[in-house]
C-alpha cells in the first residue's frame, strides 16, 4: 500500500499518510505523493477543500530520520518540505489530527488552514534534539500563531504541548474525542461546504497572503541559517545516534 492515498467524499479530497509502523514519518516519497494529492486539490474543478490526516492513530511523526541516517533524500518535492508546507493548496486544507503531530507533522498542520485535534494529541518541534532545524516552516509560522515567548519555548526546548493547551492559544480549531478526529474535520467540511466554493477558495488565499506577509524572504534567511546547523558534526552524530538509539555526543561543531 502507498505510503499515502486519497479519497473523495463528495467535494471533499482526504489524503491519509499511511505509515503507522512508523508513526507515519515522512520520506521523501511520502512528500512526493502528499505534493501530488495538493495537487490534484488544487486542479480538480470538483473539489473544493481537503482533510489531511494520518493512519493508526498517528498524525505524522516527521521526518523518516531513520531514511536520514541513510543518507536518504530529503523529505520535500516541488511545494516545498513534506510536499505542501512552503506552497500550500489554494483552496481551504484542514489537518485532522489524532496520537502524535511532530516535527514536519506539526508543520503540516501550521500549513494547513484549520485544525481538528483529540484532546490527548500531542504537538512537537523535536528538530533542536537531533541538532536539526525545522525547515518545514515551524520555525517561520509557530510565533505568528503562537504568543512569542511559548512559540520561542516549543521550538527551543523540543518538548510536546498538548491539542488542548493549543486550543486554549487559538491554534487548535477544534476538539474532538478519541479516533474521532477525521469524523469532526469532516463535520467542519460540510459547514464551509455551505458557503460559495470560489469564495472559500478565495478569501482562504487572502488571509493566507495577509498572515504569510514577508515569508517569501523568511523562508530564505531560514536556509541560509539554518545551513549553519545543517552542515556541522553534530549533525551527523545526532543522526548516527538516532539510528543506534543512543544519546548524542554533542561537540558544539
Amino acid at each position: 500500500m502507498a505510503a499515502v492515498h486519497t479519497r473523495r467524499e463528495g467535494p471533499v479530497l482526504i489524503v491519509t499518510i499511511d505509515r503507522p509502523e512508523a508513526k507515519n514519518a515522512i520520506d521523501a516519497a511520502g512528500a512526493a505523493l502528499i505534493n501530488a494529492a495538493m495537487d490534484e486539490l488544487d486542479n480538480d474543478t470538483s473539489l473544493f477543500l481537503g482533510v489531511i490526516t494520518g493512519a493508526g492513530g498517528a498524525f505524522s511523526a516527521g521526518a523518516d530520520l531513520k531514511a536520514a541516517s541513510r543518507g536518504g533524500p530529503a523529505a520535500r518535492a516541488d511545494r516545498g518540505p513534506f510536499g505542501l508546507c512552503e506552497t500550500p493548496p489554494g483552496k481551504p486544507l484542514i489537518a485532522a489530527v489524532e496520537g502524535v503531530a511532530f516535527g514536519g507533522g506539526f508543520e503540516i498542520c501550521l500549513a494547513c488552514d484549520l485544525v481538528v485535534a483529540v484532546e490527548d494529541a500531542q504537538f512537537a518541534l523535536p528538530e533542536v534534539k537531533h541538532n536539526l532545524v525545522a525547515l518545514g516552516g515551524g520555525a517561520i509560522r509557530l510565533p505568528r500563531r503562537l504568543p512569542y515567548h511559548v512559540a520561542m519555548e516549543m521550538a527551543l526546548t523540543g518538548a510536546a504541548i498538548s491539542a488542548r493547551e493549543l486550543q486554549a492559544y487559538g491554534l487548535v480549531n477544534r476538539l474532538a474525542a478519541p479516533g474521532s478526529a477525521l469524523a469532526e474535520a469532516l463535520s467542519l467540511a460540510r459547514e464551509l461546504l455551505r458557503n460559495g466554493p470560489t469564495a472559500l477558495a478565495a478569501t482562504a488565499r487572502i488571509m493566507r497572503a495577509s498572515a504569510a506577509a514577508q515569508e517569501e524572504s523568511l523562508w530564505r534567511t531560514q536556509r541560509e541559517l539554518a545551513a549553519l546547523a545543517l552542515t556541522a558534526t553534530d549533525r551527523a552524530e545526532a543522526l548516527q545516534a538516532f539510528a543506534e538509539r543512543r544519546p548524542p555526543r554533542w561537540t558544539g561543531h
